[in-house]
């Protein structure tokens, strides 16, 4: 199966994105409510779903928290400067944090970004951010050539796959 055939839906598939693309619904059997919707079996919407996730049409099914909503005012992009040799391990290492929400490996952009490794840490406050970002330069060692900490100013809208009518 080619790229573009992967990604073709049926009409009940793009009904069923349609119907979760703002969001699950937040009761105890989400999928039954979605195929009680669309005159599903819920065996079908998650059949449906598990096929959409193993052709790539949908990446991830997973919550997406509202750091505001839960207490945590600061939230900071810690960027690392470490060897290229040793990113992929450092990194699983940073990552591994229980505190690290998303880590990842970026190219670098000279002269001006020197930064290959980045680290999501949230907080209550900055200095509980400042506090962990220490933990983590104490992980990198003196693999860590340099760091800033870029913190969020504003929430911008997450979202999945959409589909208009």
């Amino acid at each position: 199966m080619n790229a573009p055939d992967r990604l073709l839906l049926d009409e009940t598939d793009r009904r069923l994105v349609q119907a979760t693309q703002a969001g699950l619904p937040l009761l105890p059997r989400p999928y039954l409510a979605i195929a009680t919707a669309l005159g599903l079996s819920e065996k079908e919407v998650m059949a449906r779903l598990q096929r959409m996730l193993e052709r790539g049409v949908i990446r991830r099914i997973g919550a997406i928290p509202n750091h505001y909503a839960l207490g945590y005012r600061a939230n900071g992009m810690s960027v690392w400067d470490v060897p290229d040799e040793v990113v992929d391990t450092l990194g699983e290492e940073v990552g591994a944090l229980p505190f690290v929400t998303h880590c990842y490996r970026r190219p670098r952009l000279p002269p001006h970004w020197p930064y290959n490794l980045f680290a999501m840490v949230h907080g209550r406050n900055r200095e509980e951010v400042e506090e962990k970002i220490r933990i983590i330069q104490q992980r990198l060692g003196t693999h860590c050539r340099g760091h800033e900490v870029l913190y969020s100013t504003r929430i911008l809208k997450k979202t999945g796959l959409r589909l208009y009518t």
